[in-house]
């Protein structure tokens, strides 16, 4: 069982595979070691394919019923073993344990959700004789698996989100080649043992580590793969669809994403869910809250409130029960945050709480008056860090919004029904929040963004939908 041992396994074709080689992988808060990871070579990579390819019949045979109890078994497996893998998260990618024990929680239904979807896959009757020539002729449509997906996973929410892929994939009858993130691989190989205890076929789940150069980019362009799912930045994923070909790709790239609170909210109701949309995980969410733009009437006392509710957090050992705001994932990427802050201040922000680091901590950091052009608000963050700026009308605040290569997710808080429609109508974004933050997501709705925010859609349905073909049958009565 590999996921008990220091030294971890490749998993291919449902076997525990030793590496030939290995690297260390360390701790974001301690850089402390928790294990040594295998690196898979061409080889490695080639058998994880074809695994893969081999088993594409079996899954695709295998009756819905049958995927069905596989990942019903796996949530089951996952809900009964839910500290365990809430203490790897917090210790491979320095999520506190709350948010860890969070995400166990909705990975749990994310394969609950798939189960149901295995069941619910059915075409439609065409009404052939509506066109001229169409009588005597009955149709109907079916949606078959697509066949191999790799899948490439990002670090922050290493469980959750491999589930978004896994389990649309096995619940169509697909086959997967999964490359996790390379801090977070001990949540994909726990994974793997869990749907090997489920009863998977063999070849249906590979879970293979090493660097994206090597992995990923075999996994892009091997004629076996018939379908990549992305999550991560945009660079990479422009990359990957430049690459793929004719395959099918879904990409989700991030966002600097934005709430809009209008003159007359009540700014005590919405001080803590706005504190937990720009700080929850570092800030290291595809959807964080960003950037605030707040009507003039209202603005002195969001900021106030907001800033002394910041102050408040703690900060610590993400094994801390007690820990808000631990880590960021690497040191780099902690000089780097430091370094857009301090740029901000050069160009005239204010900084009003944070902005320094302690350790790999970046504490908290509010920034007001900000620039659009300054890098805390027109790219992504990826950090505890967030823009507050005054605006004189919801419309401003609106165009602001839109002013983004970006458009995942953006909120607005209003009183009014009608600015609420408006804004609905003119936010340039895959999901528009209404009194709520753009950090809100459940696991089935539809989930993805316009723009450099990628393509294609998740959540369970609409990722089956993604990882299947239609195809159209024709009997002709005459």
């Amino acid at each position: 069982m590999s996921e008990t041992t220091n030294k971890q396994q490749l998993f291919i074709n449902g076997e525990w595979v030793e590496g030939s080689t290995y690297t260390k992988l360390t701790s974001p808060y301690s850089e402390k070691e928790i294990a040594q990871i295998p690196s898979a070579n061409d080889e490695e990579i080639d058998n994880a394919i074809e695994a893969a390819f081999q088993a594409k019949a079996v899954m695709a045979k295998m009756p819905a019923h049958q995927r069905a109890s596989i990942l019903e078994k796996v949530a089951v497996l996952l809900e009964e073993r839910g500290d365990e893998a809430a203490t790897i998260l917090a210790k491979e990618a320095a999520k506190p344990f709350v948010y860890a024990k969070a995400e166990v929680g909705r990975t749990v239904q994310t394969y609950k959700f798939a189960a149901e979807e295995a069941k619910r896959l059915h075409g439609e009757m065409i009404p052939m004789d509506a066109a001229i020539g169409g009588e005597n002729r009955i149709a109907y449509t079916t949606h078959e698996p697509i066949g191999v997906i790799g899948a490439i996973t990002p670090f922050n929410f290493p469980l959750n989100l491999v589930a978004h892929k896994l389990g649309p994939a096995i619940a169509a009858g697909n086959t997967v080649v999964l490359k996790p993130a390379s801090q977070t691989p001990l949540t994909s190989y726990f994974t793997a043992k869990l749907f090997e205890d489920a009863g998977l076929p063999a070849g249906a789940l590979n879970v293979i580590t090493g660097g994206g150069r090597v992995v990923g980019d075999k996994i892009v362009t091997d004629e076996r793969v018939n379908m990549v799912t992305f999550t991560g930045s945009p660079g990479v994923g422009i990359g990957i669809r430049n690459k793929a070909g004719l395959k099918r790709v879904t990409l989700e790239l991030g966002s600097n994403s934005a709430v809009i609170i209008d003159k007359d909210v009540n700014i005590d109701k919405i001080i803590d869910r706005c504190i937990m949309g720009a700080f929850s995980n570092q800030g290291q969410v595809c959807i964080s809250l960003q950037r605030v733009y707040a009507h003039e009437d209202v603005y002195d006392s969001f900021v106030e409130k907001f800033v002394e509710a910041t102050k408040k957090l703690t900060l610590g050992d993400p094994l801390d029960p007690e820990t808000e705001v631990s880590a960021l994932i690497t040191p780099g990427d902690v000089e780097r945050a430091l370094s857009w802050i301090h740029e901000a201040k050069q160009g005239g922000a204010t900084i009003a709480a944070g902005g320094e680091s302690e350790g790999h901590i970046l504490h908290p950091t509010v920034i007001l008056d900000a620039d659009s052009n300054l890098k805390v608000s027109c790219q992504e963050v990826f950090a505890p860090i967030v823009v507050i700026n005054k605006v004189k009308t919801v419309e401003e605040a609106i165009d602001l919004v839109n002013d983004s290569r970006f458009g995942l997710q953006a909120g607005i808080y209003t009183e009014n029904v009608h600015t609420a429609f408006d804004a609905a109508d003119a936010l340039h974004v895959g999901g528009v929040l209404i009194n709520d933050i753009p950090t809100f997501r459940v696991d089935h709705m539809p989930y993805g963004g316009v723009k450099e925010s990628g393509s294609g859609r998740e959540g369970i349905k609409y990722a089956v939908e993604e990882m299947t073909e239609m195809k159209l049958v024709i009997f002709n009565r005459n």
